[in-house]
């Protein structure tokens, strides 16, 4: 069991989560209807495993010269199962995607989903070494936010793509960070990520920049939205800034891991905009099982 939730890099399924309770706040007041809610989740839940699942089919020759204690260079798996788990975890989650828009009669939602499994297909299967790579990873979480946003009543506002894009955008940083977690990295390379992910947290920090009219949602900004995207983006690029200094395999995969883990801090942050504090809090508390999850299984 250890095996699978390892080849699903499990903690990280939560900031998945995250990303779909924050685009279903900014579209609705709370977390109802809450069975087209938990559609959403667990569509968005089963892409992100199949995802992962697949990356390490995908990658299982490079893994067993730089990562022999994956679940399938090690042998406890078997590439033909992790295929077909993939491909299945992939299929059952775009059909919940186009669940939830039986149910509420928007198409969005399949949509959506089936752009997200084609673009993850698409980003494990034949573009991860390409320049393409970091901007395909980006749209995976651009458009799982959307997914989020799926049901939102009427079209979506510039509001909306700017929290979908900045949260996409901090990803294709992360993406290029991580390029060569497991070797020796470039410094060019992780300053160049840390500058992008930068300006992904920058663009969500922007967002009462983009409000007009009276849409949905009603964007209140007090000062210390600011102060807290500030802080955060220090903090976040600060560690990122420590690894390029001294770009060693552990040091980059632990900054990794902490951009990671911080989409649910970003996700939380950007709900203050049209939730209260303590909605916010509530998607934070996604963190406790991907920090207790991560001690035991690896998230990189």
């Amino acid at each position: 069991m250890r095996a699978y939730l390892q080849l699903m890099r499990l903690p990280n399924v939560f900031t998945a989560m995250a990303d779909i309770a924050l685009g279903f706040l900014f579209t609705h007041e709370r977390l109802a209807p809450l069975p087209q809610f938990a559609l959403l989740l667990a569509a968005s839940s089963l892409l992100y495993l199949a995802g992962m699942v697949l990356n390490d089919f995908f990658d299982q020759e490079q893994d067993a010269r730089e990562r022999p204690f994956r679940p399938i260079p090690s042998g406890r798996i078997s590439p033909a199962t992790a295929k077909h788990l993939g491909l299945g975890l992939l299929s059952l989650g775009t059909a919940l995607g186009w669940t939830a828009s039986a149910v509420s009669g928007d198409v969005r939602s399949g949509v959506v989903a089936t752009l997200l499994a084609a673009a993850v297909l698409a980003y494990d299967g034949w573009l991860k070494k390409t320049l393409a790579g970091p901007l395909v990873m980006g749209a995976c979480r651009t458009l799982n936010v959307l997914l989020g946003m799926s049901l939102a009543d009427g079209n979506w506002h510039a509001v909306h793509w700017v929290v979908a894009l900045g949260i996409g955008l901090y990803i294709v940083g992360v993406t290029v960070f991580a390029r060569r977690e497991a070797r020796e990295s470039s410094k060019a390379q992780l300053i160049l990520g840390t500058v992008i992910l930068a300006a992904g947290i920058a663009l969500v920090a922007s967002l009462p920049q983009w409000v007009s009219g009276n849409e949905w949602p009603p964007i209140e900004t007090p000062p210390r939205w600011y102060v807290f995207w500030g802080l955060i983006g220090l903090l976040i690029a600060g560690r990122c800034a420590r690894a390029a200094l001294s770009p060693n395999p552990p040091l980059v995969q632990a900054a990794v891991r902490s951009c990671i883990f911080s989409l649910v801090v970003l996700d939380a942050g950007a709900s203050t905009a049209v939730q209260d504090m303590a909605t916010a809090a509530a998607i934070l508390l996604l963190l406790v099982p991907t920090l207790l999850l991560g001690r035991w299984i690896y998230s990189t």
